[in-house]
């Protein structure tokens, strides 16, 4: 028997870990399962069942995004499965809600389900309090003790309290962002039900968005978790987060931003659907990096015992405490908006001053620097990919809207600053070798800049933009 094997046809294999193997000439459909391909079905079906029940609601362009959806959402599932089940369960629940309105948006109130967990309001306030929890639960774990659960001084063989406590944060703020999206998309269906003319998917005004930042940070930042396989850096990133629910719940109060509103003229537009999620894929990952850059530089400055040196951490207690001297002035005294905010100055003076005084044990539960800057760089180079994008079709949206690419408008030259900050950092990151320190307090800085053109500008400035302002 001949035993030599051409090396033209033989299949040569790599290790994957954990006794599988890869081949190298394994084509990238073949490499899908059973399960892969129930998922794709289910996707491709559910995809179908809307463009056949809403397509008369679309125009070309609209009906063009969903049939590009298709392939897209497939993809993602594929590339990181943990997504297929929020999917299914994001759809599973959101039809449930919507079936339940029955084409009568005063069901709301009589629907019990409707009432407490799936209408979009209370699906969205849900969202708030697991973010919350979740952010709580990731701090709990990094002061918690890493004896083994369930047994008796250092000996045991369970999980320790610590990554117990971290994993139910990580578990939480998967459930905080399904409760996100199964809002998101019974509130379009209830932008509908209010009126054909006023129905508009829910990413227009700040109310919508600022859920929009909400679950897409908590989503980036819990792939980055899996595949670092460490929890520590959601005590951190999570931080931004509850600080977006808690303007959040506070612009609810003020404004009574929940409820829905008709569009401007200038956001009837199918550019919409694209520009703002592909914006706030960069602002979320902008502002994940900068908390991976504030706990790198707390890593770096544990020792420190000299106080007027722990710059970043005296910086993290400026603005924490600047915020609501802003947004105290604009916080009407009869509905308690001022004693919100000094409500948040409280704990903001209370998580810098925890993370002054517990640095040594923080640094000790968080991963090596390398991993935290590894983290930071590929966070602020996919969000820059996607802000390129969003600056892109922005400039064409306002060519349809204003007859013009750009027009200095101060939103857009904030986001053009923005744009050119992060376009050096990545410059210096590849070209310069730019690493450490630098990198993660150019990070943090940059989180100030992407906060004022989010926000500052809708406050102090105005322009074609104004549509946002507080």
């Amino acid at each position: 028997m001949n035993t030599t094997t051409s090396i033209n046809t033989k299949t040569t294999t790599l290790s994957a870990g954990r006794g599988n193997t890869l081949s190298l000439n394994e084509g990238y459909f073949s490499r899908r399962n059973a399960l892969d391909w129930v998922f794709a079905v289910l996707v491709a079906g559910g995809f179908g069942y809307a463009f056949a029940r809403y397509s008369a609601y679309m125009d070309v362009y609209e009906k063009g995004i969903l049939l590009a959806a298709i392939p897209s959402t497939i993809a993602l599932g594929w590339f990181w499965r943990p997504l297929r089940i929020l999917m299914m369960v994001v759809a599973g629940f959101a039809l449930l809600g919507i079936a339940s309105y029955q084409g009568d948006l005063a069901r709301a109130e009589q629907v019990f389900w409707l009432k407490f967990f799936l209408s979009s309001q209370s699906a969205i306030l849900w969202m708030s309090v697991l973010f919350f929890m979740s952010t709580v639960f990731y701090w709990l774990g990094m002061f918690a003790s890493n004896t083994p659960s369930g047994a008796p001084g250092s000996a045991g063989g369970g999980a320790s309290h610590s990554a117990t406590l971290e994993s139910l944060g990580s578990k939480i703020a998967w459930a905080a962002v399904g409760m996100a999206l199964i809002g998101t998309l019974v509130r379009w269906y209830e932008s509908y039900l209010i009126g054909p003319d006023v129905g508009h998917i829910p990413v227009s005004n700040l109310y919508e968005v600022f859920v929009l930042f909400s679950w897409m940070t908590a989503a980036f930042y819990l792939y980055f978790e899996a595949q670092y396989k460490t929890r520590s850096m959601g005590a951190f990133v999570m931080l931004v987060v509850s600080a977006a629910v808690g303007f959040l719940l506070w612009y609810t109060v003020v404004r009574e931003a929940h409820e829905i509103q008709p569009l401007v003229p200038a956001l009837k537009s199918w550019w919409m659907k694209l520009h703002v999620p592909a914006n706030f894929i960069g602002y979320g990952t902008f502002a994940m990096a900068a908390m991976v850059a504030l706990s790198y530089l707390v890593k770096q400055q544990a020792q420190e015992t000299r106080w007027y040196k722990l710059t970043p951490l005296w910086l993290l207690g400026v603005v924490l405490c600047f915020v609501p001297i802003v947004f105290r002035s604009k916080s009407p005294m009869e509905v308690g908006g001022s004693n919100y905010w000094l409500g948040y100055l409280a704990v903001a003076g209370l998580i810098a001053g925890g993370i002054l005084l517990g640095r040594k044990r923080i640094a000790s539960r968080l991963p090596s620097l390398e991993v935290l800057d590894d983290v930071m760089y590929k966070a602020i180079a996919v969000g820059f990919a996607f802000f390129t994008i969003a600056t892109v079709l922005g400039a064409l949206w306002a060519a349809e809207a204003w007859g013009g690419y750009w027009s200095w408008d101060p939103k857009e030259t904030w986001a053009l600053i923005v744009w050119l900050n992060y376009a050096a950092w990545l410059h210096m990151r590849l070209m310069k070798g730019l690493r450490g320190t630098v990198a993660a307090w150019w990070a943090l800085v940059g989180l100030l800049v992407t906060t004022f053109a989010f926000l500052g500008v809708n406050m102090f400035l105005s322009g074609l933009h104004s549509y946002g302002t507080l």
